[in-house]
């Protein structure tokens, strides 16, 4: 399915939400966030994930493929008073300097890179002993929630939408990283309800890889409407209060082990 996320900057900008606070908290606990640490955050979309730990005083790259996405990052950034440098580079091949990161980060992002080859290049990023964490934040599907009839819509509209029902977890990547040169495989995961009006959820649903990021001008505006009308007759209280899993995987670079006699 070709994907094309500048298509819908606008509303990806807008509705995804943030990651919650009590991640970072989790972070900080395993190191990463520290005042100095330089970062690259990989798939960096609008700069959601780059975003915090500027906050947190990190000094941080973004990279991504679109253009759209990182013009939004900056507007982002400059309300926030925030600095974050951007690159427009593939996550597996960023041009950036070798061996000189403290932590290498993807939010939101890991499932699309070719995940061998940019595991080679976190590894080569970063310091010995730096970390990589992916952090995912996805809403829950539960048999008959807004999630789950939201989804349903989608596949109606564009019935190869491959990524449907994801569990919020993927343990596989911990395995993937520890055969590409990375220990201390750890994870963090706990779920949160966030609110929703009508008109953000419709917005975040827009943003969806199976709707604005793929579907033509057409069909995007007839999903949208379609779903419109379900919230009004299924969903009426509002705010929607959506169930979402915010999971990371941390992993730390190996460092090189002595050997001899």
């Amino acid at each position: 399915m070709p994907v094309d996320f500048g298509r819908t900057a606008r509303d990806y900008a807008r509705y995804r939400t943030a990651f919650p606070p009590e991640l970072f908290a989790r972070l900080a606990a395993a190191g990463i966030g520290r005042t100095g640490q330089r970062v690259v955050d990989l798939g960096t979309g609008t700069g959601v994930l780059a975003r915090d730990l500027a906050a947190a005083g990190c000094v941080v790259t973004g990279v991504d493929l679109a253009p759209e996405l990182l013009d939004e990052a900056r507007r982002q950034d400059a309300a926030a008073g925030l600095e974050v440098a951007y690159r427009v580079a593939p996550a597996e091949d960023t041009g950036l300097p070798g061996g000189v990161w403290d932590v290498v980060c993807a939010g939101q992002s890991w499932h699309w890179f070719d995940r061998e080859r940019v595991a080679a290049e976190a590894r080569r990023l970063l310091v010995a002993g730096g970390a990589v964490t992916i952090c995912t934040r996805d809403y829950l599907v539960v048999p008959g929630n807004v999630c789950a009839v939201s989804e349903e819509l989608v596949l109606a509209h564009n019935p190869g939408w491959p990524l449907a029902g994801s569990s919020g977890t993927h343990p596989e990547w911990g395995a993937e990283l520890a055969a590409a040169g990375f220990d201390d495989v750890g994870t963090v995961c706990f779920d949160v309800d966030v609110p929703f009006t009508h008109d953000a959820w419709r917005g975040r649903m827009r943003s969806s890889n199976g709707v604005g990021a793929s579907l033509p001008d057409a069909g995007v505006a007839a999903f949208d409407a379609d779903l419109s009308a379900l919230l009004r007759e299924r969903f009426p209280e509002e705010p929607l209060m959506v169930p979402h899993r915010i999971w990371a995987l941390i992993a730390r670079r190996r460092r090189r082990v002595a050997t001899g006699a």
